[in-house]
């Protein structure tokens, strides 16, 4: 069941102005729509600066509507049965998850600029700051962290999210 963000709004009135703001949504097999899931993100992020939390930059909310589009896409292509997805805002960083019930780890396929097709993967390490799969009763998640403020790092990219060799490192699994 999906929970309409004002109503969880509501619900949340007075908690912690630390605490991550957090939205979560499942589909069932032929329901899911990579649509839908930006449609969603988009109502999200536009209510955080109205639940306490800062705005998310333009060009970050850009990078989750790319993010969300490819993990929640690659569910419904790869993976029978059904999929969702979790949303959580910190101070630090918006944490993009989205489960299904395939087992199959996910690889980042070489580049290949004659390839229709194969490439959201790659994209997805290419714009968040790391990317995380594990694996579940019944399936696997993966989790694409975009950091809200801009890198120190040296190797950062251009908008502080590492891009050095993001698209060759595996996806981590939890210990």
């Amino acid at each position: 069941m999906v929970i309409p963000l004002m109503k969880q709004a509501e619900d949340e009135h007075g908690t912690d102005e630390h605490a991550p703001l957090r939205f979560g949504a499942a589909w069932a097999a032929v329901a899911a729509r990579a649509g839908d899931a930006r449609q969603a993100l988009h109502t999200f992020l536009t209510h955080a600066p109205h639940a306490g939390r800062t705005a998310v930059p333009a060009s970050l909310a850009m990078d989750a509507g790319l993010v969300i589009s490819e993990l929640v896409t690659n569910a419904i292509v790869h993976a029978p049965g059904p999929c969702g997805m979790a949303l959580q805002l910190s101070g630090e960083e918006l944490a993009i998850t989205v489960w299904d019930t395939s087992t199959e780890k996910p690889v980042v396929r070489k580049r290949d600029r004659h390839r229709v097709g194969g490439h959201g993967l790659r994209l997805v390490h290419a714009v968040s700051d790391r990317v995380a799969v594990a694996h579940r009763a019944r399936g696997k998640q993966i989790t694409a962290y975009l950091r809200l403020t801009p890198s120190s790092d040296a190797s950062a990219g251009p908008f502080g999210r590492d891009t050095a060799g993001a698209v060759s490192r595996p996806a981590a699994s939890p210990a």
